[in-house]
């Protein structure tokens, strides 16, 4: 059955970028790419992708500065009351409400999971939908004091595995529901 994670990186005061949308407290961090809950072995189980519009223009621009290409052969979504232009065939463009797209998402995932790649305030719109089964984060020893948050939302969470990959602690929560 397919099912819908949150995969990120945090600081460790809860912030997945600062005011400027900015990164750069994530690239120099050191980690093991092999190690414990590490990106490719996730991403070998993911189906298909969705994000929110301001996620989709910070790696567009990234990748204008660096000459890349769009990273992902898999069907990708993008949550958006804005008029974006594709930078690749396999991007659709959405509004509304996770659940308004879940079914056809997740027939294009296929046996595999949706991974919400970026934006606190989407993987929260996915679990207030009860449609966010898993988060896995990876907390960074930084902290900004400002930014945007890793999960904007009140909720329980039930810790299912914790371990370290050199500078960063890596936890997979299961999620529980909103905190009531």
């Amino acid at each position: 059955m397919t099912r819908t994670v949150f995969y990120s990186a945090t600081t460790l005061d809860g912030y997945i970028a600062d005011e400027h949308d900015s990164l750069d407290w994530l690239f120099v961090q050191d980690q093991d790419k092999d190690g414990p809950l590490n990106y490719d072995a996730f991403f070998a189980g993911v189906g298909a992708v969705v994000m929110g519009a301001t996620t989709y223009l910070w790696l567009v621009d990234h990748l204008r500065k660096s000459g890349e290409k769009w990273p992902y052969e898999l069907p990708s979504w993008v949550f958006t009351h804005r008029a974006l232009e594709p930078v690749a065939d396999n991007i659709t463009f959405v509004s509304g409400k996770p659940v308004e797209h879940h079914a056809a998402i997740a027939e294009a995932a296929g046996d595999k999971d949706i991974w919400v790649v970026g934006g606190g305030g989407l993987a929260a719109d996915w679990a207030e939908a009860g449609l966010l089964q898993e988060l896995i984060v990876y907390i960074a020893p930084v902290t900004l004091g400002a930014g945007r948050p890793l999960f904007p939302r009140p909720f329980d969470l039930r810790l299912v595995e914790l371990a370290q990959n050199k500078a960063f602690a890596c936890a997979r929560y299961e999620v529980v529901g909103p905190r009531t």
